[in-house]
């Protein structure tokens, strides 16, 4: 493996949903910057947006809802534990991006008025802000990099940041997954927009990537920042979603909610007020399994068919463009039948839940000239809008920090230990004896163990259990052959995912409570203990060893009182059974 060596100013990483907005803005900040986006696949068609985007779950539109409501909602979604410096920063900064998203060509729904056409999802607030041409979304923002003349460089795979001898950011390294050819790129700072960690449990099917989450997101991000020295938090509010049986995409209760569709059981009643996903309505899905009511049904054959017709015109061009061709596969139409759902496999992403690298209010890490945004970054229930908002907030600060610090020194000692860890499947590849593992084989195995003793209800003894499988599998590492540099790519990603499954384990024994719904539902711990664990719990990497411990969550900068932080607490409809005789669907 060839080594190539080069110097940028800001370093961004990942060019999905986060990363290109933040290169653009680095750019904008200073456009004598020197800003390169690094991407493993290809820009126009990469990250979690790539799989489709039906609207904007968590717009803060003026006359809707104020900043104050919103940080309110995420924090009784989020049982009250979150950095609201860094949801108000959100807050504050939504709607001016709507509006520069606008502008740059995004088409969002307006009313006859033609003011924003919001609709209500969230338990409280309304917030959903739906977009028409969400499939094009991508196209806007590659033109955008273009035009603010960022350099992008495509198919490299970052493994590992660099960092200087006091511990702060100084680049990274990657390799050319076609060629297999190093690459150092040093940088005064760096910003990490790898998106989820989506790679993680396996999903039923059993396809390694039949995930939710777009399957290239295997964690990468995560592994990263562990490996540099970051706080990363919340890794054990996992994410779960509930999605069509057999297929990687929502039941989009949440979307056709507006249109009078709903969550039901199997008898075709709703026993949820809210289809807004949180670890609560993720509980109560749970619950009706475990009460004999299953399986969960999205509800649509009792709309009008006009109504019918515009939620298929949502859900199959901009949600997930293949939905329909697998309803047509099935033989399922809306009209006729109800949508079986079922809970997916676990994943880490603040998006969704909290999970992820610990950001203040400006996207910066615990590491000097390391920033995080998307879905990465642990803002709670950040969502596709939370990415752009942190991508500009992470490529101003970064601008910033560029301003005020010189380029570190390379230690050449961190290259050629990663440069050695990186070609050794290779080599192992090219063995004629073929004594190495593939890298599929060992991911299967992994994930299914996530599955085996990860997946909530949380059982002590089994994450115990799973924990000691996955130091296990560092021996299996040892032995990861690749045939080619592509291959390669998936050796490095099983790496990433290991250290998110050692993470989830160790975040998930740490915290002795039940916490957000089905999230973090702990059998043999199963109340919420507010009075030990009202806390922020932090995952870093001390000397070689994955330390956890407590962060205080900050004074509140908009209180709550009692009876609002209970609310995601009441989700069930009220005389909703637990256990019926069940009927046809």
């Amino acid at each position: 493996m060839n080594i190539i060596t080069r110097t940028v100013d800001v370093l961004v990483i990942g060019g999905g949903t986060a990363g290109p907005m933040a290169a653009v803005k680095a750019k904008e900040a200073n456009p004598a910057l020197e800003v390169l986006l690094l991407e493993k696949a290809n820009v126009k068609r990469s990250g979690a947006i790539s799989m489709g985007m039906d609207g904007l779950n968590n717009a803060v539109v003026p006359g809707f809802a104020t900043p104050e409501q919103y940080v309110k909602e995420i924090t009784t979604a989020n049982d009250g534990i979150v950095n609201q410096k860094t949801v108000m920063a959100y807050a504050r900064n939504s709607y001016s991006m709507i509006e520069e998203l606008d502008r740059w060509g995004v088409k969002f729904e307006k009313d006859e008025t033609g003011d924003y056409a919001m609709r209500k999802v969230h338990h409280m607030g309304t917030y959903v802000l739906p977009m028409p041409e969400g499939h094009n979304i991508k196209n806007v923002l590659y033109r955008r990099l273009k035009r603010t003349r960022v350099e992008m460089s495509q198919r490299l795979v970052v493994t590992r940041l660099l960092t200087a001898a006091d511990g702060s950011i100084a680049g990274a390294m990657a390799f050319d997954c076609r060629t297999a050819e190093f690459h150092v790129i040093r940088a005064k700072a760096v910003v990490l927009a790898t998106g989820a960690a989506g790679r993680l449990g396996l999903p039923a099917s059993g396809y390694l990537f039949g995930t939710y989450e777009n399957p290239t997101n295997a964690g990468d991000g995560y592994s990263m920042a562990y490996h540099a020295g970051a706080e990363l938090s919340g890794i054990e509010c996992f994410q779960i979603n509930p999605l069509i049986k057999d297929y990687n995409g929502p039941a989009c209760a949440y979307v056709t909610g507006p249109f009078g569709g709903h969550t039901t059981n199997n008898r075709g009643e709703r026993f949820i007020e809210c289809d807004y996903w949180s670890g609560q309505m993720m509980m109560e899905f749970y619950n009706e399994l475990q009460g004999g009511n299953g399986p969960v049904f999205l509800k649509l054959n009792h709309l009008a068919e006009e109504t019918i017709a515009t939620i298929e015109q949502i859900l199959h061009t901009n949600e997930r463009p293949s939905r329909g061709r697998f309803h047509a596969g099935r033989g399922t139409d809306y009209r006729a039948q109800m949508v079986e759902m079922h809970i997916s496999e676990i994943g880490l992403c603040s998006g969704h839940s909290a999970s992820g690298v610990w950001v203040d209010e400006h996207a910066r890490t615990t590491v000097a000239g390391l920033h995080a945004a998307g879905d990465l970054a642990c803002v709670p229930h950040n969502y596709m809008l939370g990415a752009f908002v942190y991508g500009r907030l992470a490529g101003e600060s970064a601008a910033r920090y560029c301003a005020e610090n010189e380029l570190p020194v390379l230690d050449p000692q961190q290259v050629a230990r990663e440069h050695a860890r990186v070609s050794a499947p290779l080599l192992r590849g090219s063995n004629p004896s073929g004594e190495g593992l593939p890298p599929a084989q060992v991911e299967y195995k992994l994930r299914r163990m996530v599955n085996d003793y990860l997946q909530p209800p949380k059982v002590t003894r089994k994450m115990e259990i799973g924990l000691s499988r996955f130091e296990q599998i560092h021996e299996d590492l040892q032995r990861l052959s690749a045939a080619g540099p592509h291959e390669l790519m998936r050796a490095m990603e099983v790496h990433a995912i290991r250290d998110c499954a050692e993470m989830a384990a160790r975040a998930s024994l740490y915290r002795t409570e039940s916490r957000w719904g089905l999230y973090h539902h702990r059998v043999d711990f199963p109340e919420r203990n507010d009075r030990e664990w009202f806390c922020h719990t932090q995952l870093q990497k001390r000397g070689e060893a994955m330390a956890s411990f407590k962060r205080p969550v900050d004074p509140y900068i908009v209180p709550l009182d009692a009876h609002e932080m209970s609310a995601y607490q009441h989700l069930r409809v009220p005389g909703a059974t637990l256990a019926r005789e069940p009927v046809e669907a």
